[in-house]
């Protein structure tokens, strides 16, 4: 590292101590509550669809699911010559539990590239930014791709994170595995279930949302990538003989209806999958008062570290409102699916 480097991260290190009201950001702290807000605040919107997905504090390691947002009708009348008025929750909360557990977010800069930055005015945000966008990512990873949290994670044997902690998509298959919908086979060809992915969608709405969430319009059919293919964008609408291909591309990509609701794609989403929601039916739990920091100057590998955790978890508030249809097949051109 350079001198005017040093000069410039252990400004970096300073302000981070200020800003924490600690002496010393090279030793393990707990970061301050307007910190901690703030930083959960630049994380949710450095990712678009992050931004649409409730992260929410909460008090508590574990426990029952808030139930943000209604969960269902209200109206309704009694006759009170006879009983007294049924009021209903307006957040249907049910006997579903959340529990979060510590995640790290561990990160490094080496020197090389910490000079190359110690020219410009805005260093420590660049240094701050790489970190927050790194943590977006990941958190979309893992709410699509989670299945368990281990004990020691393998990043090699899981490259979406699925050992990291339970996604929403886990969440649905346990805690309500009669929403999903799994291995439709969808195309022009002897034994589909759908010849289009809008009769697909219009199915799963109908058989498998609450009757109050069939027609809201706030649901969308986020879409896995291979989705986006022209494989198997043909599926869509071809017995009309209109859109083409090409123009069933621009369709999707335009966020044009599919079966009915908006099709939008999400990184690290499932390839061959469609998740039927409303963004704000899914959240991010992170307990207060657990985040820790620490950054690390480690000469010996030319690099400075940046060690941070939190205790979260990933939630659906209703899985009523929810259909998650996985594993769709398409011709393969062969006579079979894939």
């Amino acid at each position: 590292m350079r001198n005017d480097t040093r000069g410039v991260f252990n400004a970096y290190c300073a302000d981070v101590a200020r800003l924490n009201g600690i002496p010393d950001a090279t030793q393990k702290f707990a970061v301050a509550p307007t910190v901690e807000q703030t930083l959960e605040n630049r994380i949710q919107q450095s990712a678009e669809f992050l931004q649409r997905v409730n992260v929410t504090g909460v008090a508590q390691p574990s426990g029952q699911v808030l139930g943000l947002g209604t969960t269902g009708p209200i109206a309704g009348r009694t006759d009170t010559t006879t009983a007294p008025r049924q009021p209903r929750d307006i957040h249907g909360l049910g006997r579903r539990d959340y529990q979060t557990v510590q995640t790290n977010f561990d990160s490094f800069i080496r020197y090389d590239t910490l000079d190359a930055w110690a020219k410009f005015p805005d260093f420590q945000t660049r240094v701050r930014n790489k970190v927050v966008e790194q943590i977006a990512r990941d958190r979309l990873t893992i709410g699509w791709n989670g299945t368990h949290a281990a004990a020691t994670t393998d990043p090699v044997a899981n490259k979406l994170l699925q050992d990291v902690n339970v996604g929403w998509l886990e969440y649905l298959r346990v805690a309500d595995p009669g929403r999903v919908f799994t291995g439709p086979k969808v195309g022009e060809q002897a034994g589909a279930d759908y010849k289009t992915l809008d009769g697909l969608i219009f199915d799963a709405v109908n058989s498998y949302l609450d009757d109050w969430y069939k027609d809201d319009p706030n649901i969308i059919a986020i879409c896995g990538r291979s989705l986006y293919s022209e494989r198997m964008l043909g599926l869509i609408e071809v017995h009309s003989g209109t859109p083409t291909e090409a123009e069933a591309l621009k369709t999707m990509q335009a966020g044009r209806a599919v079966g009915g609701k908006t099709a939008q794609f999400v990184p690290f989403f499932p390839t061959v999958s469609i998740l039927l929601a409303n963004p704000k039916n899914l959240s991010i739990y992170w307990q207060t008062g657990t985040r820790r920091r620490q950054i690390d100057d480690q000469p010996s590998w030319d690099r400075i570290v940046d060690f941070q955790s939190v205790n979260e978890g990933y939630v659906i508030e209703d899985t009523g409102a929810c259909c998650l249809i996985e594993g769709i097949q398409v011709p393969d051109g062969a006579g079979g699916w894939a």
